[in-house]
């Protein structure tokens, strides 16, 4: 019988329960997805310039998971939720955007963790995370002040809209 479905990888984008495998195992499963994925520009991109530097179509057609891949392969930490979908950890929350093909990232926590206070440093963070990861990240104040930033795929990928 088949146990990929089991064991398949699945980044985290903050809105799931906190992860439950042992750190080390975690880490080595991102590393491995990461570098699949740049071995996917690679072969993808292979005329561009910079082949790791560009998302490849793959990811344009599930950009939240890549948004997501991204931000924790380089160690930014996801925020949880509990059984009640309440918030139980603080860190980035990757949704889809509000155009097809954007992808919003929040800066989320549960009340008191000073999510709010640390989105600033937080999303700038992130901000640099995915513009080197070849994306498009605009930093927004949405509702009551909050920052969040919008992340689209570049100019000339035919998917990016403009501004």
């Amino acid at each position: 019988m088949d146990d990929s479905r089991e064991t398949s990888f699945e980044p985290s984008t903050g809105d799931g329960p906190p992860l439950s495998e042992p750190p080390e195992k975690r880490a080595a499963a991102v590393r491995t997805a990461f570098e699949g994925l740049l071995q996917i520009r690679r072969l993808t991109r292979a005329g561009h310039p910079d082949p790791e530097g560009v998302p490849a179509e793959w990811e344009l057609h599930r950009p939240v998971r890549a948004v997501a891949l991204a931000l924790e392969a380089a160690g930014i930490p996801a925020s949880a939720t509990g059984p009640s979908g309440e918030r139980t950890a603080a860190g980035y929350r990757v949704c889809a955007g509000e155009a097809p093909g954007s992808v919003r990232v929040e800066w989320a926590g549960p009340p008191g963790s000073g999510a709010a206070h640390d989105e600033e440093e937080a999303l700038g963070r992130c901000l640099t995370v995915l513009r080197a990861a070849g994306w498009t990240p605009l930093l927004y104040r949405g509702p009551k002040r909050r920052r969040f930033l919008e992340v689209e795929p570049p100019a000339g990928t035919g998917r990016a809209r403009g501004r």
